[in-house]
Formats: structure tokens, C-alpha cells, sequence
């Protein structure tokens, strides 16, 4: 009989660590999310920097929110504390329907039911497997709505590079995708880091921004951004300087991501909420106009678009058909 060499304790560790890496995303891919990547939890010093300077820059608009929590934007252990792993999800909301001709534009992330019921949904059940599987495990979850530098998080669990639009691309499927991240407590093999840029020269998205909101060097001033314009921005009126410009978008953008050459390997999703709701498609400026709220109320309670409300989708539409 050969002798059989026993594992050291780091050896088990590490084979321990691996297991629970390859059984999260499995579980990832059972519930739908398309990519997973797991990152060391550690507080996040350089993009402190960066946020902060991008914040002492007004860039943020009147999004006062993004002022709040700024430790907790920075270090994962203040979200959760004893927290050892940074787990961040990518799901594909690439749409296999467009709109029609002449129909107002909305972002295609908005054509279907609302990501943040979705993927919370999910998140929901991927902690209670966690659970089930590994005992007193604690975690949250986060989709977009609460102080989580996700981007940052995604390149350090390897799933892609930030762009000089400040999305995230990834090589295989380009950058229509939500991103959730879940902070768990559970410590688990990370994957290495994504360290290279794969925009190279291109300046693609900074030259097509008609707004001007794409600057050099991987900043973008949300201020100027039309998504912030129809979407985040609560004041009666658009500034006048901004006639023009739109391109008949009326809720959200994807002039930066239309144009990125990575995203020409974008597939349509498989997930059924994200199905897009017809009248998102279909309605012309006319029959946006004659639509009703208690009628915007009904047709869109689980949209996106309920988020610029009825009054902010009247001012968009009134605003893209100046000239």
C-alpha cells in the first residue's frame, strides 16, 4: 500500500476555501446571475481617494446621497462587520426586442420589471443557501441602493475593467449587465484581481457623449449626464443649455454603450422579469402624452421608470421635443 502523505493545515484551508468558491458559483449560476467573482474584503484606500475627489468636484449633482456614508462606501467590515469576502454578481439585461421607431428612448435596463425587486430577490435566497450550507453565516446583499462601490468590487474579483464611460466591461460580454455584491462574513478563495485595460485608444464613448459628460481619464461628470438629467434630477426644468441634446432620450442613456466595441457581444438576457413591458416599446410621443398618471401608475408600478414618476416623465418628454 503507497503511503498516504497527509495535507498540511494550510493545504486543507485552501482546498476548503476553493470548495466553497466553486459551490457559490454554482449557486450564482442556478439563480440566474451570469458571472461571479469573489474578492478579499479590505478597505478600499484608492477609491477613497478618487471619490472624494470626485465629490469635492460637484459631479455629483444634486444627488445629495451620494455624500452620505462615505466610510461605509470604503470599507466592507463597516456594512458587515468581521467581514472576510466580497462576492459580486453580474446578470445580463441586454434586451432581445427594441423599440419601435419614433417611440420616446428608455435605457434598455428599464424595459422590463424593476432589476432592484429582481436580483433582491435572488440575493435573498443565495444568503439563506449560505446559511443552510455553512451555518452562522451573516451577509448582505446590495443592488445598487445602498453605499457599495460595486465597479471597484468587480474588478478586484477579476470580472472585467472599468471603461473610460465608467462602466464595467467585461470581455465576453460587454457592459449591458446589472451588478449585485454580497458581503458576507464567510471567508472563501478570492480570484485574482483584473489588472488590465482593454479600451486601449479608443475614445469612442467620449465622442459620442452629446452632452459632454464623458471626460479623459476615466471621469465621468454625472452632472451632465442625461441619465442624471431625466432620471435623478428633481427640478421642475432641465437647464436651458441642454436643448438639443437629448436625441429623444426620455428616461436614461446608452449612447456610451451603443457605441462601445465590446458590447457587440452582447446576448439577450434569459431572465423572464426583464421581458420588456410593451408600452415601454411600442407608445408613441403622442400617446405618452395622453397617457394619464393613474394610467403611468398602473402600467409601470413595477418599472424603473416609476422612479422619475409621472410629473418627471412629462417634463422629459416636453424637454426632448424642444429644439
Amino acid at each position: 500500500m503507497h503511503n498516504v502523505i497527509p495535507l498540511n493545515v494550510e493545504s486543507q484551508k485552501k482546498l476548503l476555501l476553493q470548495k466553497r468558491s466553486i459551490l457559490i458559483k454554482q449557486w450564482a449560476k442556478d439563480l440566474g446571475f451570469d458571472i461571479c467573482g469573489i474578492a478579499k474584503a479590505q478597505k478600499l484606500d484608492n477609491d477613497a481617494k478618487r471619490l472624494e475627489q470626485w465629490l469635492n468636484q460637484g459631479m455629483h449633482g444634486s444627488m445629495q446621497y451620494m455624500e452620505n456614508h462615505f466610510d461605509l462606501r470604503v470599507d466592507p467590515t463597516r456594512l458587515v462587520p468581521g467581514a472576510k469576502s466580497v462576492i459580486t454578481l453580474l446578470m445580463n439585461y441586454y434586451p432581445s426586442q427594441q423599440q419601435a421607431a419614433g417611440a420616446p428612448k428608455v435605457a434598455r435596463y428599464a424595459f422590463g420589471k424593476d432589476y432592484h425587486e429582481v436580483i433582491r430577490a435572488k440575493l435573498k435566497v443565495f444568503l439563506q443557501n449560505m446559511k443552510a450550507q455553512f451555518g452562522d453565516v451573516e451577509g448582505r446583499g446590495f443592488v445598487d441602493s445602498a453605499p457599495v462601490l460595486e465597479r471597484s468590487w468587480a474588478t478586484k474579483s477579476g470580472l472585467g475593467w472599468i471603461g473610460k464611460n465608467g462602466n464595467l466591461i467585461n470581455k465576453q460580454a460587454g457592459s449591458f449587465f446589472f451588478i449585485a455584491t454580497l458581503i458576507t462574513d464567510l471567508e472563501v478563495e478570492p480570484d485574482d484581481p483584473f489588472a488590465k485595460d482593454f479600451c486601449g485608444s479608443c475614445t469612442r464613448c467620449i465622442d459620442s457623449c452629446p452632452t459632454g459628460a464623458i471626460l479623459p481619464g476615466k471621469v465621468v461628470d454625472g452632472s451632465k449626464c442625461i441619465s442624471y438629467y431625466t432620471i435623478e434630477l428633481k427640478d421642475l426644468l432641465i437647464p436651458e443649455e441642454q436643448k438639443g441634446k437629448f436625441k429623444d432620450w426620455m428616461f436614461g442613456c446608452d449612447i456610451c454603450q451603443e457605441v462601445c466595441p465590446w458590447n457587440r457581444f452582447s446576448k439577450p438576457n434569459l431572465i423572464p422579469e426583464f421581458t420588456p413591458i410593451p408600452e415601454v416599446l411600442n407608445l408613441k410621443k403622442d400617446e405618452w402624452e395622453e397617457l394619464t398618471e393613474e394610467k403611468f401608475k398602473e402600467i409601470f408600478r413595477h418599472s424603473p421608470l416609476k422612479r422619475s414618476k409621472y410629473a418627471g416623465i412629462r417634463r422629459n418628454l416636453q424637454f426632448i421635443q424642444q429644439t
